[in-house]
């Protein structure tokens, strides 16, 4: 029987709540209360567009009160957990915003997860639910659903998108949720009645996750409602505007920064794409007329190529570009602008919390070279010595923070907490930053074991778990390894047992036997004697990085690459 969901909550300080609603940043409500004021303002308005199917704001909630209906005849009730890995869809946004009626807590798995990361989710969680795609590509989502059903007993109800397509048994179709009920009306009203109130959960994103896999982040009505609302007014959001999902809609930047939410507070248009490749993209941007969209680095390095190599695609009406996720370089910077004719946002964020981002005026110098300051005149940063003491402005050091949107603890993690956050409520973000005068931050590297590939959060020690379990392995280091496109890709430095000899297939075989996401899998190898070791002799993983930076330049690294 799955524990109540305020079991293993972390909450802010009643004091500091107290601040936060006083100053406006926390109203009290729902974020289904907010969306649905802003469907009486625009009823007509065209809120979502997947493909062929354009959603007005009232066709988008009366689809979403529906599924809140299903939900509960399912046996789904207020505080339940549900682990959503659908796609960037209508039934997305509709499901999402079904969960934010009910009370029902979305986990916001991601597309890549897999067997390893889903029943992992979906235990912590003490998940009585799942929503999964049928299938994207060679996987098949639904019968891995199957398998974590049959292996978790809590785990009563299977969604699955299936457009169309047949169902396992056991299983109920997503799109039944949707089918509109006899009195729309009746529904809403019995909806409205039943808001979760501000301080209930709304979701749960998950962490990059540095001690294995990923812990889960608790975001309440409030403080995500505030974080959407605020980012909205940093990107310049209006009715007008038309927001271009491109990367995975459960990440946070492009579900909350302010992504799905901020666009639909405001009553914009948000217009669904199944993958960021500039083909899709720009011509999504000439048919919707999109001004603002979100993507990584990575994704703007290929946009910029194509469009260099393309200059007659019509981009007249994008507006600002937001990339973040990862380390955005300079030079990439400064092209965006001339390039794409669009103005550059920064954004440097966390699932656990505070945005910064550069601002649509700053001058170049700050949009180029800075990663920005937080969106809330309540956020708090400290930059810090390895005492926690502040260090001058222009020296590098530990980033720590805490306000409104940044919750105070893991759920159910309190060894993690005890590292991640102080005593009194900073949280330690791992990242090594300076910051300029104006309070701009220079994002400028990890002091957490983690490897952050296109976006996507690796931890290096789960890797190395799964190294152990490689045969004719010794020892095992999981470092970054630079990338000039995706910012980092994952290294492994191996020991292997006398005679052992040790490939990149040797991982990849015991990683997919695990069923572990793909994104995860190392792409280079170095087989060494021994590992460099500190002064209290743990493994030297800054000179390992140095080792793997050297190698790089003098190429001897490339023939143990993955092609």
């Amino acid at each position: 029987m799955p524990r109540p969901i305020t079991d293993g909550l972390v909450p802010w300080p009643a004091e500091v709540a107290a601040r936060y609603r006083a100053a406006g940043h926390w109203l009290g409500r729902s974020l289904g209360d907010l969306l649905w004021e802003q469907v009486d303002r625009t009823p007509d308005a065209v809120a979502v567009v997947d493909g062929p199917v354009r959603l007005t704001y009232r066709e988008l909630a009366q689809r979403a009160d529906a599924a809140a209906d299903r939900l509960t005849t399912l046996g789904l009730t207020h505080g339940d957990r549900v682990v959503v890995q659908l796609g960037n869809t209508w039934q997305f946004v509709a499901f999402y915003l079904a969960c934010l009626r009910t009370g029902v807590a979305p986990v916001m798995a991601l597309p890549a997860h897999r067997h390893h990361e889903m029943s992992y989710l979906a235990a912590h969680a003490e998940a009585v639910a799942l929503a999964v795609p049928g299938g994207t590509g060679d996987f098949d989502h639904a019968e891995m659903a199957e398998r974590i059903a049959a292996e978790q007993p809590d785990l009563r109800l299977v969604l699955v998108q299936t457009d169309g397509g047949p169902l396992r048994t056991g299983q109920q179709a997503i799109d039944d949720l949707f089918v509109p009920v006899v009195d729309p009306d009746a529904t809403r009203r019995r909806w409205n009645a039943a808001s979760p109130a501000g301080d209930d959960v709304a979701c749960f994103l998950l962490s990059g996750g540095t001690t294995g896999l990923p812990k889960l982040i608790t975001r309440t009505h409030d403080d995500y409602a505030y974080n959407a609302r605020q980012c909205a007014v940093m990107a310049g959001l209006d009715a007008g505007s038309v927001y271009l999902v491109a990367l995975p809609a459960g990440h946070n930047f492009p579900l909350a920064c302010p992504g799905i939410l901020g666009t639909l507070l405001v009553g914009g248009t948000v217009v669904l794409l199944p993958s960021p490749s500039p083909v899709r993209a720009f011509a999504a941007v000439r048919e919707h007329g999109v001004t603002h969209t979100a993507v990584v680095p990575a994704v703007a390095g290929r946009w910029l190529d194509h469009h260099t190599a393309n200059p007659s695609d019509d981009l007249r009406t994008l507006r600002v570009v937001q990339v973040g996720g990862s380390r955005l370089p300079d030079e990439l910077a400064a092209r965006i602008t001339p390039v794409l004719g669009a103005t550059l946002q920064q954004v440097f964020g966390m699932a656990e919390g505070l945005i910064n981002v550069t601002r649509l005026d700053d001058p170049d110098a700050i949009v180029h070279h800075t990663q920005g300051r937080p969106v809330s005149p309540d956020d708090e940063v400290m930059v810090v010595d390895e005492a926690d003491n502040p260090v001058p402005v222009g020296v590098s050091g530990a980033l720590l923070t805490r306000g409104p949107y940044t919750p105070r603890g893991y759920y159910r993690a309190a060894e993690q907490n005890a590292k991640a956050f102080t005593a009194d409520g900073w949280y330690r973000s791992g990242d090594i930053c300076s910051m300029d005068a104006a309070g701009n931050l220079v994002v400028e590297g990890r002091d957490k074991d983690m490897i952050n590939r296109g976006g996507e959060k690796i931890s290096a020690e789960e890797i190395e778990n799964f190294g152990y379990q490689v045969a004719g392995v010794a020892q095992v280091a999981a470092v970054a390894m630079p990338d000039p496109l995706l910012g980092e890709r994952l290294c492994v430095y191996v020991v292997p047992r006398d005679g052992a000899q040790v490939t990149l297939d040797d991982f990849t075989a015991v990683m997919d036997a695990a069923g572990v996401a793909r994104f995860k899998l190392p792409e280079a190898l170095v087989v060494v004697d021994r590992l460099p070791v500190t002064k209290v002799g743990k493994i030297d993983k800054k000179t390992i990085r140095a080792d793997v930076l050297a190698r790089l330049t003098d190429g001897r690294l490339a023939e143990r690459m993955r092609r």
